[in-house]
């Protein structure tokens, strides 16, 4: 009998549930397909694979279904790693002689989860051991999911037969959520931690920090301990006192990334022309 991993019982965020994910029209294609893995019909895609960038909640998905999956199947193996813990584990592997112990062990799992792939795209013998464990996972009849910061195409590097893989599933976006979207979610991170946070504060503070969920509740964080350390009420004016330096430098960092993704949605075009060798008129512009 193959010895489990400690990365088959993974060490899931009680926080991290299908229950506590706030839906919207930013993720929502994410989220029904990212319950639609952790249920007990086979899903119509494999793999799927999350794309988002840092703090959208593609982490908070993959936990949530592992977490749904053992709440269905307690005898379930799941392994949930980053790309950079299975690119050590691999190195460890090789360099202890132990590989066919390391493949039995991943193969084997029911679910397999692979956040940050990112990370691993550029170095060939890895690439190729991920590639052979994503088919034995997925033709022995376990499910598959990845999550990285860019769609497949855009990853540096990638060996073409793991991006076929990658792309011949299903691949999902979740944007970075809009006004209405941050303030929900705000909303129920207040009712969480059981403090009444007035209206005009919630839509002030979704407003000025745009950019992740992270720094969307690290925000209201920050202002409910300021509250309950210094007792005073939790209003607009201390809010924008408390938080007016730290929404500047949220709205300062402008990535690449973001750039590109706006010009492209204002010329209508993809991505991916934007790095192609081709630069006809249409494109050279943007």
């Amino acid at each position: 009998q193959v010895q489990a991993p400690l990365a088959a019982a993974p060490q899931l965020d009680a926080r991290l549930r299908f229950e506590t994910f706030v839906q919207g029209r930013s993720n929502i294609l994410a989220l029904g397909a990212a319950r639609r893995v952790a249920a007990v019909e086979p899903p119509q895609f494999h793999p799927l694979y999350l794309r988002a960038e840092t703090g959208q909640g593609k982490t908070h998905l993959l936990h949530s279904i592992a977490a749904a999956t053992l709440a269905r199947n307690p005898q379930a193996t799941i392994i949930l790693m980053s790309a950079e813990k299975f690119m050590l584990e691999f190195v460890s592997a090789m360099r202890a002689n132990d590989m066919l112990s390391f493949k039995a062990r991943l193969r084997a799992a029911d679910l397999l989860l692979i956040d940050d792939l990112q990370f691993i795209i550029g170095k060939d013998s890895t690439q190729v051991e991920l590639l052979h464990t994503f088919d034995e996972v997925m033709s022995s009849g376990g499910r598959l999911v990845v999550a990285a910061d860019r769609l497949p195409h855009r990853l540096d590097g990638i060996e073409q037969r793991l991006l076929s893989r990658l792309a011949g599933g299903l691949v999902a976006d979740i944007d970075p959520p809009d006004q209405e979207l941050r303030a929900a979610i705000l909303e129920r991170k207040a009712a969480a931690l059981g403090v009444a946070v007035p209206p005009v504060v919630l839509d002030w503070i979704a407003q000025h920090f745009p950019r992740n969920v992270r720094e969307l509740e690290g925000a209201l964080n920050k202002l409910i301990a300021y509250a309950a350390l210094s007792d005073a009420p939790i209003d607009l004016a201390s809010a924008q006192e408390r938080l007016a330096e730290t929404a500047r430098g949220s709205r300062a960092r402008i990535t690449i990334e973001e750039i590109q993704r706006v010009v492209c949605s204002h010329y209508r075009i993809d991505k991916s022309e934007m790095a192609s060798a081709r630069r006809p008129r249409a494109v050279a512009r943007p």
